[in-house]
């Protein structure tokens, strides 16, 4: 068994007193009212949500509520990550001068264990895994929570001390930090996202850097080398931490320009290769996930499990076996020679081109949902290399056919159910029909797994009724 090298957890910040008010009750939200109604009065509000458990458990729930009336009440607002600093109940806390804390920032001081956090735009989810993958093969315990699904406060008192924590975190989370600081802290990509909810790339992009903001210099920093360029907008005292040569815990991976490495010897890919410096990891072919996105984040996860000094073994092994997560490039089935590939959760514009570009050729591309700022050029080059067709569903239709005018044929269709029987009927033997929508799914799903999980069964229906057609 291989452990990772360093120093043990930093002590954490004791917790703001209570009594406490849990703003937005959906799992995050539930899971630090569970946690925290052990340790004192807690009160619990949304807008609507389920909340039997969290009244068993000892919350004081109100439904219907955004919460402004209970401020007399408490001494600490809890922010879930899905509630906006805009809201009026954080805007009234923060006017009363009352503590407002994120779950994950309540999580994490309650959690004494080492940490790994996982932050970017794109392939977030898949590097968390991954990283989780090679520690298992390496015979170590995690616990894998975060925006991955599993609320972090739900590990509280639940996991051994020498469990890892391998969190993926989003911006959402990350603008709600104030001490967060982890052990190991992972970027994987930065391009633009949640516009509607940041209000500019430049606050998105200052969110994302935050992961890095209260690190020690004996932590470990991972990130792109081409992202490198950064630092001139960062923070004076965290660009020079970043930046500092003789500061040996900043790795960086990838990259094809040696001027932007802020640090030589991190995972590269060339000749078809990954290399440690100049150690030959493996065969890019042997890696099993599909697409170059997903060799810069095998090379994210290869940087911080080689940092924290695992054995390679383990981290080959891992890159070897490991095949991705749901939603993600997931192939659902195959039929007549068309293959089926639910990506429901590319929802941005880099995510989803990422996914075209991850074929050959011949996809079938199911693009849409609703909007989140910005416009849809940037799939241009995607959709005219890689898409024999586009079919447009949800409200972003109009704004993807304008972007996207002049390309391949373009379908208007409505919803994912007319999307895929047109997307069906015009896929050819060796072709792909590939769910990749570039947008959110609110207006017309709860979330992307709801989006994905309904494009598995109307592909798994249209199989078998295919197969009972065939036999017939």
């Amino acid at each position: 068994m291989s452990a990772p090298r360093g120093r043990p957890p930093r002590g954490r910040p004791p917790l703001p007193p209570g009594p406490y008010l849990i703003v937005g009750l959906a799992r995050s939200g539930a899971a630090a009212g569970r946690i925290l109604a052990s340790r004192g009065e807690v009160i619990g509000c949304d807008r609507a949500a389920r909340a039997e458990a969290l009244e068993i458990a000892g919350v004081e729930v109100h439904l219907g509520s955004e919460g402004v009336e209970l401020l007399d009440r408490v001494r600490t607002v809890v922010k879930s990550p899905g509630v906006p600093s805009s809201a009026a109940v954080i805007a009234a806390a923060h006017e009363r001068g009352l503590e407002v804390v994120g779950e994950l920032e309540l999580a994490w001081r309650l959690i004494s264990n080492d940490f790994v956090a996982i932050t970017g735009t794109n392939g977030k989810t898949t590097t968390t895994e991954l990283i989780a993958a090679i520690h298992r093969e390496a015979g170590i315990s995690v616990a894998v929570a975060g925006n991955v699904g599993t609320p972090l406060s739900s590990l509280a008192g639940e996991i051994g001390e020498q469990a890892v924590v391998i969190c993926e975190v989003s911006s959402f989370q990350l603008d709600d930090a104030s001490a967060f600081a982890p052990e190991c802290a992972v970027l994987v990509n930065l391009a633009e996202d949640h516009l509607d909810r940041h209000g500019s790339a430049d606050r998105y992009r200052q969110a994302k850097l935050q992961i890095f903001a209260n690190q020690r210099p004996d932590d470990l920093a991972v990130l792109p080398a081409d992202l490198a360029e950064l630092l001139a907008d960062l923070p004076a005292d965290l660009a020079e931490l970043l930046a500092d040569p003789a500061m040996p815990r900043v790795i960086t991976f990838g990259g094809k320009r040696a001027d932007l490495q802020l640090r030589p010897g991190g995972p590269r890919s060339r000749g078809g290769a990954l290399w440690w410096a100049d150690e030959l990891l493996m065969p890019v072919a042997d890696i099993r996930l599909r697409g170059a996105h997903n060799i810069e984040n095998a090379m994210a996860a290869a940087a911080a499990a080689l940092a924290r000094g695992l054995e390679t073994g383990a981290i080959t092994g891992a890159l070897a076996t490991f095949a991705g997560v749901r939603h993600r490039l997931e192939e659902i089935a195959e039929r007549a020679g068309v293959l089926f590939v639910n990506d429901s959760k590319a929802t941005n514009v880099a995510s989803a081109a990422a996914a075209i570009e991850a074929f050959s050729g011949g996809v079938h591309a199911i693009l849409g949902g609703s909007l989140k700022g910005g416009g849809f050029a940037g799939l241009r080059a995607a959709v005219e290399a890689r898409c024999r067709g586009c079919y447009l569903i949800g409200a972003a239709a109009d704004t993807l056919a304008e972007d996207l005018h002049g390309t391949v044929a373009l379908n208007r269709c409505g919803d994912l159910e007319r999307a895929l029987a047109a997307a069906t009927a015009a896929a050819r033997p060796g072709e792909v029909v590939l769910l990749s929508p570039a947008c959110a799914s609110f207006d017309q799903y709860t979330d992307f797994e709801a989006r994905g999980e309904h494009f598995r069964a109307l592909v798994e229906h249209d199989c078998e009724r295919s197969r009972r057609t065939t036999r017939e």
